[in-house]
């Protein structure tokens, strides 16, 4: 079933900001599950996470407990861990008002008594933007219901569109979410070139970050292109050239238009085909 993106729009896209910046640092408890309880995978896709439209939730690949599957997660709406067992809801802790330090013990307790590792400790190999949570205080997230409940909306119509776009690429992998960036993507694998240089294109959608205040679509290849050789991109495409290099449509450029989901379509689709072409595939 498609994503309804008429929906999209109620909260201003610029005014995600704070709650995405919490919600990306309260993610990071489930990456450390995995981290501690998963075998390290070299892409470090042990700690992706799938976005759970019906929870509203971010949540680890399987951890085995036992004969067991255990799922740790973080929902938007209730704005809390949820623990799953055999996919069914086991446990929850909402954050709200409390500070890592005692989410801290609460999570290892949880980690013991699934016989799981102690996840609180783990460094991460990223680092994140400092907020007032990172130095000690409480999650506050009072009157940010409804950006939390924006942000889900996003994600729900990005994991639409790129489950379609990753369907019609044969060698597209599967839709994952990132914690360092907070983003969900597919990467299409292509070929070698001349030289054995693996190319592929890195196709998704950022909630924001430090370059752009709201959330985006885009579509990066790799090896990175020239600058200077870019073609032009129609609306409400644009080449972001700063940081990275890549095809980007943000939110406010796309949601103007009467279709937003058939112009998002079609901004993936041409930025793909940009792409290939000047990889040579």
């Amino acid at each position: 079933m498609q994503f309804d993106w008429s929906t999209l729009g109620a909260k201003a896209p610029t005014a995600l900001v704070r709650a995405r910046n919490v919600a990306h640092h309260a993610v990071q408890w489930v990456a450390k599950a995995a981290r501690a309880n998963l075998e390290a995978a070299a892409d470090d896709s042990h700690a992706s996470l799938v976005w759970d439209g019906e929870r509203a939730a971010f949540m680890s690949q399987p951890i085995a407990s036992g004969s067991a599957e255990v799922r740790i997660g973080f929902s938007l709406h209730r704005f809390a861990l949820i623990i799953l067992r055999n996919n069914r809801d086991l446990d929850e802790y909402e954050l709200g008002g409390r500070k890592d330090a005692s989410v801290a013990v609460w999570f290892d307790s949880a980690m013991r008594a699934l016989g799981l590792k102690q996840a609180g400790e783990i460094e991460l190999p990223y680092t994140l933007s400092s907020l007032p949570v990172t130095r000690g205080s409480a999650y506050h997230v009072s009157g940010e219901s409804e950006a939390f409940e924006e942000l889900a909306r996003w994600y729900d119509a990005a994991a639409d569109l790129l489950a379609g776009v990753a369907a019609a690429q044969p060698t597209a992998g599967p839709l994952r979410c990132w914690p360092h960036h907070f983003d969900m993507a597919t990467l299409i694998a292509l070929d070698a070139d001349a030289d054995g240089n693996a190319r592929s294109i890195n196709v998704g959608m950022s909630p924001g970050d430090e370059h752009y205040a709201q959330p985006y679509f885009y579509v990066c290849p790799s090896p990175r292109l020239k600058a200077a050789d870019l073609p032009l991109i129609a609306s409400p495409g644009q080449w972001h050239m700063q940081g990275f290099v890549g095809a980007v449509a943000t939110a406010e450029d796309i949601l103007p238009h009467s279709e937003p989901r058939a112009t998002a379509v079609e901004f993936l689709n041409t930025a793909i085909a940009i792409g290939r072409a000047r990889l040579g595939v």
